[in-house]
């Protein structure tokens, strides 16, 4: 999955959120569901629906290779007092370098402290890594004893 896609995903969301956009949609590909998804099950987006260009599906619709190229998954943002519970995202791996980690990295990362000049995570922020159990956060990676590249950071509201 490309990288540069993934920069345009956390760009637009972070936009989306401090622009007060209840709703938006980004390219449907497996990367991209597993970062959503991983938000969701976090707590910082509200709702994701598959659709299409036009909106969100009011009945299933089967993604098949003729028609991936139309499939978004829309994303309802999060509000907490008016503010955006999704604050700031961040691409940790570049294109031109990915950052992969080891678990010894991760927990410290976890734990507050700098590891292999990544930035501590601070409390509500949410890192996702690619494994090879699929996209995880940080500290499912730890849980599950796994390390990965780094793909991106969210920071939420505390």
């Amino acid at each position: 999955m490309s990288l540069h896609n993934l920069s345009y995903v956390c760009s637009h969301l972070k936009n989306c959120s401090m622009a007060r956009v209840p709703i938006t949609s980004i390219q449907y590909t497996k990367l991209h569901l597993g970062i959503i998804l991983g938000l969701y099950r976090h707590g910082a987006i509200s709702h994701v629906q598959l659709g299409s260009r036009k909106g969100p599906d009011t009945e299933p619709v089967q993604v098949t290779s003729e028609n991936i190229s139309t499939r978004r998954l829309w994303v309802t943002l999060k509000y907490y007092n008016a503010e955006p519970v999704l604050k700031n995202a961040l691409l940790e791996s570049k294109p031109s370098k990915k950052k992969t980690m080891k678990l010894p990295g991760l927990k410290r990362l976890i734990e507050g402290y700098w590891a292999e000049n990544t930035k501590p995570l601070d409390p509500g922020d949410l890192l996702f890594l690619r494994t090879d159990k699929g996209i995880l956060e940080a500290r499912e990676a730890v849980e599950l004893q796994r390390g990965g590249q780094l793909l991106c950071r969210f920071t939420s509201l505390r």
